[in-house]
């Protein structure tokens, strides 16, 4: 059991009645895919607001976001970056802004 420091935006944590930033805990190697599997069973009112819940892709004004990188477009099974999995570093998912 590996546990991920996951840091989410205002609107995201009004909705699962959390702080700036949760713990979750993830079986395995962390991915994209788990950590959000994970998060999702953690705090049932995010299913659907962060990924697509038949798809699991990533819903377009969402960002993830690690160790300085921009992970969004990333394969959902990569493994997070190491500094990640061993709680040293936060794992982002950021509300992307659009406009014009």
């Amino acid at each position: 059991m590996t546990t991920i420091r996951i840091a989410l935006p205002t609107h995201l944590r009004t909705l699962a009645r959390a702080g700036s930033e949760v713990q979750i805990d993830v079986p395995d190697v962390p991915t994209i895919s788990n950590t959000l599997a994970a998060l999702e069973a953690a705090y049932p009112a995010l299913r659907g607001t962060i990924r697509d819940q038949a798809s699991g892709k990533r819903r377009a004004f969402i960002r993830y976001f690690a160790c300085g990188r921009d992970l969004s477009h990333e394969p959902m099974d990569e493994p997070l970056p190491e500094a990640v999995a061993r709680g040293v570093n936060v794992f982002f998912v950021i509300g992307a802004i659009a406009g014009g």
